[in-house]
């Protein structure tokens, strides 16, 4: 056996060439890990419904047979050696390995082998001279601590076997290219014990349809219950590369074994410029703009996205571990397939038991934004960097600027603090390495290389969502680690405040008790951005700027009240997905008149009030006719995201609610629009905020479920002071003694109604403090900002505590 080789199977220890079906994921030694994974797909995951081309693999025997055969080995070692004691530069080393492969010739044992695999591919697929995807798979790849992610080259619609013999020649001096030489040096590989197989799959024609990445985890935040797709037409390379922002997809896993629920949480549409296809006249593929119509539609149909998901369900369960899948759709015949799998490497070896969160302080003016990858922030000097072959002039320890990157660009990436990019999604080379690197980074901004300058000082912000910020200069930023694993067990509900959709997976590992307030009003005024009424009456608006700024928000939509719809469930879906099965309590809208006019459309409907604070706000929106219709497109968002969705743990709650007739008309509306409470198992909650709630509490108790304390507008209106005036800020306190009294009054009658309640205001938040008053007078639940979830349970645990003893002295003095 030759030097470098260790096969374990001797039976094909002299293979040169096997199929696929061959071979399974404990042949990482003889195919590599690419092609090892994709036979154990076929062998494994064919019987369940899992759609693989076929193909045939090159084995490393292969390899070090075409090294010996052309007497390279000795050569190859002799340029690593005066690389490594600085007699050569990376880039001379690796151009000098990679001539010595394009200039050997092939024996003809490994001609032949290759010849009459090809052959009998094509006749199992009934095409002469199949198109075929090459792609490199080293035996040092996809493992658990390195992923070697793009190291290697790939060919796409590679026909004929003189073109298939060139592609394959490539690819094994692909082995050496700057970037796979320095990797392996960084790891500790010994490049002469690492081998490389050549996989030859079968093309989909995903060139007349579509193709793209996804990951059986949040890239992110690594949220464990979802499906994150990319999706982009024509070839798959421009989604990996980065070159194209792709639409994105994410997909509630849990509920995917119910046929009757469409688990979608989101779709993001990407602009995906461009398409890879086939090329013509010897170039295999070449880009081309894409349409105005394929930009404005999605990549995939519902059902399309449900059964990826599943697929990759399948997959993560087979390997047993978060997985990074490639697929592509064959425009021709319409069938869907796994092209690729490999070992998600960068959440399975972060410290689950440990959360580290970022503030983000003294923020400079917004100079351009994206998406996400990390979640940490960091503040420094710009360098912006056109292409890979000027790394030379780039600062260590900058924050790199710069339209795309691809593999060539890793050492350099190295030696950045953050990463900031033009073009790519959550999947693309630059996202994955920036993972992998533990860099924060703002990709597919689409004009930081326009907006930004090198030498100017930023701060890039990964902290706040999956949309990422640059700001001008350089903010103070702290950082908070938090041991998950050292929470006192309390018998009080602490639950978290959020509004933000896009925020809600950085928080998944908290061990809350669920989402005690999930803002309407937020989802409204950040991804949706239009007065429900002006979608209602789109037609008849009389503003027309206005109504072409809605048109352009709402492409795609002929029914516009059906964005509003969309939107909305889409947006609540993410915030209770990260909780379920614990309740997420979602406040219908409760905007002000005057918050009202300043959405898109909303002057034309709203009244001017001269204190909107106790004005048309709240219930009393939901059945007049001045906002009935639009209170409708809310109650059916809540219905689609129970229902069709899936998420029974969603609990509208009412705020603002002044009388029990306004209950009474409330509850009639909502049945109206399909929402009736006790229905589906569905609870209805009420705020508690106005001190009629508090004096008429058990009447009140009669209609809803559950109170849900505001303390602000209870403070406000029990003290009669404006919380926005300076002139009063020394008088409103939450903590007063009639406040307090107020609060001790609804949790005492709502108990003895047997209902439950809660606090959602700011005082818990604000001063944590206040939880242990709270715990005293026996509340249900508290509901905190995040940040302040640590603090409030510890003080409610002291609380509790206290308590207890206070009860046991007592028992021991009778």
């Amino acid at each position: 056996m030759d030097q470098g080789e260790d096969i374990k199977d001797t039976t094909r220890a002299g293979a040169l060439v096997v199929t696929f079906d061959e071979v399974t994921r404990s042949d990482v030694s003889l195919v590599g890990g690419k092609n090892a994974s994709i036979g154990e797909m076929i062998v494994g995951l064919g019987r369940k419904g899992i759609e693989v081309p076929p193909g045939f693999a090159t084995t490393a025997r292969a390899y070090w047979h075409f090294v010996d055969y052309n007497g390279i080995r000795q050569e190859i070692g002799l340029l690593i050696e005066q690389w490594k004691s600085g007699q050569a530069s990376l880039a001379e080393t690796g151009h000098a390995i990679r001539q010595l492969f394009l200039r050997g010739a092939w024996s003809a044992d490994l001609v032949n082998a290759i010849r009459l695999a090809y052959r009998d591919l094509s006749a199992q697929v009934g095409i002469k001279d199949v198109g075929v995807a090459v792609r490199s798979s080293a035996t040092a790849e996809d493992l658990p601590d390195a992923s070697f992610a793009g190291q290697q080259e790939t060919f796409l619609n590679i026909s004929g076997v003189d073109d298939l013999l060139n592609a394959c020649r490539r690819c094994y001096a692909s082995l050496f290219t700057d970037r796979a030489l320095s990797y392996r040096q960084a790891k500790g590989f010994d490049h002469l014990r690492v081998a490389l197989s050549i996989g030859v799959q079968r093309m989909v024609r995903s060139d007349a349809s579509g193709s793209g990445v996804m990951f059986s985890i949040d890239t992110e935040s690594g949220f464990d219950q979802i499906v994150l797709i990319n999706a982009a037409w024509g070839l798959g390379e421009n989604v990996v590369q980065g070159t194209v922002n792709p639409d994105e997809y994410q997909v509630f896993k849990p509920f995917l074994k119910d046929k009757y629920l469409v688990p979608i949480i989101e779709k993001k549409q990407g602009d995906k410029k461009l398409k890879m296809v086939y090329g013509g006249d010897g170039i295999p593929t070449r880009n081309i703009p894409t349409s105005k119509a394929e930009r404005a539609a999605f990549v995939l149909e519902n059902q399309e996205i449900i059964q990826l998901s599943r697929w990759a369900c399948i997959i993560e369960k087979h390997y047993g571990c978060p997985m990074d899948i490639e697929w592509a759709k064959d425009g021709v015949t319409g069938g869907m397939f796994i092209v690729q799998a490999r070992p998600e490497t960068v959440h399975s070896r972060r410290d689950a038991g440990v959360l580290r969160t970022y503030r983000i302080s003294k923020k400079g003016p917004l100079l351009t934004a994206g998406l996400s990858v990390g979640d940490a922030a960091v503040s420094g000097r710009l360098c912006m960097i056109e292409t890979a072959k000027d790394a030379k002039d780039f600062f260590d320890g900058s924050i790199l600027v710069t339209k795309t990157t691809d593999p060539d660009w890793v050492p350099l990436m190295k030696r950045a603090k953050a990463i900031i990019t033009d073009h790519g999604g959550r999947t693309s080379h630059a996202a994955i390495v920036s993972r992998e690197l533990g860099l924060p980074a703002v990709v597919g901004t689409g004009n930081a290389t326009y907006v930004l300058h090198t030498g100017q000082d930023v701060t890039v912000s990964c902290a706040e969502g999956d949309k990422g910020f640059v700001y001008e200069g350089i903010s103070d930023i702290a950082t908070e680690t938090l041991d998950l694993a050292n929470f006192p067990s309390i018998n009080t509900k602490i639950m978290i405040n959020l509004a933000n959709p896009a925020a809600a997976y950085r928080w998944w590992r908290l061990p809350t008790d669920g989402i005690g307030l999930a803002r309407m009003e937020f989802v409204v005024t950040n991804a949706i951005r239009i007065h429900p009424m002006a979608l209602v009456h789109f037609d008849q608006l009389k503003d027309i700027k206005v109504k072409e700024e809605i048109a352009n928000l709402t492409i795609g939509y002929e029914n516009k009240p059906k964005y509003f719809v969309d939107k909305l469930a889409h947006g609540f879906a993410a915030l209770c997905a990260t909780v379920y099965p614990k309740p997420a309590i979602v406040r219908m809208s409760d905007f002000k008149t005057n918050e009202y006019s300043g959405l898109i459309g909303g002057a034309e409907f709203e009244p001017n009030e001269e204190n909107p604070m106790i004005g048309f706000r709240g219930a009393s929106r939901y059945y007049s006719p001045l906002y009935e219709e639009g209170f409708a497109l809310e109650c059916l968002a809540i219905k689609r995201l129970r229902e069709e969705m899936g998420f029974t743990n969603a609990i509208p709650m009412i705020p603002f609610c002044r009388t029990i007739s306004e209950a009474e008309r409330v509850l009639h509306a909502m049945a109206d629009h399909g929402l009736k409470r006790g229905e589906h198992g569905l609870q209805v909650y009420v705020m508690c905020e106005i001190p009629s709630n508090v004096i008429l509490a058990a009447e009140f108790a009669n209609y809803f479920d559950g109170f849900s304390i505001g303390s602000n507008d209870l403070t406000q209106l029990t003290l009669g002071v404006d919380r926005d005036s300076g002139e009063l800020a020394d008088l409103f306190n939450e903590q007063d003694a009639a406040v307090e009294w107020m609060i001790t009054q609804v949790i005492g009658t709502a108990h003895r109604s047997g209902c439950k309640v809660g606090i959602c205001g700011q005082a818990p938040s604000d001063h944590p403090e206040f939880a242990k008053f709270l715990v005293k007078a026996g509340i249900d639940s508290i509901s905190v900002s995040p940040d302040s979830f640590a603090s409030v349970k510890a003080y409610a645990a002291a609380s509790e505590q206290e308590r207890l003893s206070a009860i046991t002295n007592e028992s021991n003095m009778l």
